[in-house]
């Protein structure tokens, strides 16, 4: 495998599930390091509060990622509820994706209009939600 030009190994079906592990483990080493509960860090804002002042769907899993890492499962639960959830199956599939890639096979998951439908309406609902309730 050597001796194969980069373009090639570039277009191997793992090379893009390897490489978003690898961002993924970079990540989560400065995220380790860096507390985003606290002001003033190189963390990036969320772009929809920053310009809206709600909160999004997704709002808060920055500080949930920083909250499982050191084991404050509570305070997770509080950062955001539905991406805490959510993130088992985010995970699997994201195992499924570096599997098969490594074993030589692309995959793509196929979400049907129902499952695209259901998803959409409970991000959502979740968004209205956590910003009525506050």
């Amino acid at each position: 495998m050597a001796d194969l030009p980069a373009a090639t190994l570039l277009r191997h079906p793992a090379a893009a599930p390897l490489a978003v592990l690898a961002a993924g483990a970079a990540a989560a080493l400065h995220l380790y390091r860096t507390d985003p509960h606290q002001p003033g860090g190189l963390l990036p804002p969320c772009p929809f509060h920053l310009l809206t002042g709600l909160l999004c769907p997704a709002c808060g899993g920055t500080r949930m990622v920083y909250d499982l890492m050191h084991g404050h499962f509570g305070q997770a639960w509080l950062d955001n509820r539905l991406l805490l959830l959510a993130a088992p199956f985010a995970l699997a599939l994201a195992g499924r994706w570096a599997v098969e890639g490594l074993r030589g096979r692309r995959w793509r998951p196929a979400l049907g209009r129902r499952a695209q439908a259901a998803i959409l309406l409970t991000a959502v609902a979740w968004t209205v939600t956590r910003n009525l309730v506050g």
